[in-house]
């Protein structure tokens, strides 16, 4: 499992880099301002998964299970945000992103920041 580098997207702009996703997993920061960029360079249709942790899954009066996102063969998609009080794990402090495939598939992580 890899841990990816949060892009900042500032009003100057970013050139955003990819890579690819780790066959068992990745982990992202945690934080409001943050999300996800899959694209799906196969020719199948793909989940991406967001887990929540036990701890989190009863945030307030909303129960939350883990966030499962299809990307259709060719498309791509943004998940988020990445709020740290749904989705961090108690003992990383850090996403845990899973895949139902990992072949031609490519990840971003970015971080909106406020001027």
């Amino acid at each position: 499992m890899a841990t990816l580098t949060t892009q900042v997207v500032t009003r100057a702009g970013v050139n955003p880099t990819y890579g690819a996703v780790a066959g068992g997993g990745d982990a992202c920061e945690c934080d409001p301002d943050i999300f996800v960029h899959i694209k799906n360079g196969q020719a199948s249709p793909i989940t991406v998964t967001a887990a929540i942790p036990t701890s989190a899954s009863a945030w307030g009066a909303v129960v939350y299970t883990n966030t499962v996102v299809s990307v259709t063969n060719g498309q791509e998609r943004m998940i988020g945000p990445i709020n740290p009080g749904i989705y961090k794990d108690p003992t990383t402090g850090l996403c845990t992103l899973t895949y139902s495939s990992s072949t031609s598939i490519t990840i971003g992580v970015f971080k909106v920041q406020e001027p």
